[in-house]
């Protein structure tokens, strides 16, 4: 792991890349994460294809813990770069899926729903794009643009 504040900072939950990327950086006050997926105490927890054995109610909460998982990410490369996150601008949100399922949009409410919780205010613009697989046979994938603020400033308001 580098020493460069734009890398996410070491953490026994951190999220750990499967490959050569980084899972968070900081560049112009914002924080980019990698796709980060349902992954908790070391592997995947679920796995599966929309509309082919899993289903909705199955994948809300996978959705959620991917989502929580690129928010834990984003705070700590804000952190390592000496700033905190003040909101969500942006989640893609990708769903293994079926050629002919469409509730994509329900799938990534669960996410949606989990970065409200962590970071209150509206919702970030958000996409939901279906594809036909996801790494480790993850059902579904989160990334995230996060807006930042100095540390030592108090939080502005909506």
């Amino acid at each position: 792991m580098s020493a460069d504040t734009d890398d996410l900072a070491a953490a026994p939950d951190a999220p750990v890349p499967q490959g050569d990327y980084t899972s968070a950086r900081v560049a112009a006050g914002l924080v980019y994460t990698a796709g980060l997926t349902p992954r908790a105490g070391g592997g995947m927890a679920g796995s599966g294809v929309l509309g082919a054995g899993l289903g909705v109610p199955d994948a809300r909460p996978l959705a959620a813990l991917a989502a929580r998982r690129a928010v834990d990410a984003g705070r700590q490369a804000a952190e390592a770069a000496g700033l905190r996150l003040a909101s969500a601008v942006s989640m893609t949100v990708y769903v293994a899926a079926t050629a002919d399922f469409t509730q994509h949009s329900r799938v990534a409410d669960g996410a949606s729903a989990a970065v409200r919780e962590l970071l209150g205010g509206p919702p970030p613009a958000r996409a939901a794009v279906g594809v036909t697989g996801l790494p480790s046979g993850a059902p579904v994938e989160v990334a995230l643009v996060l807006a930042t603020e100095e540390a030592g400033r108090p939080p502005q308001s909506a």
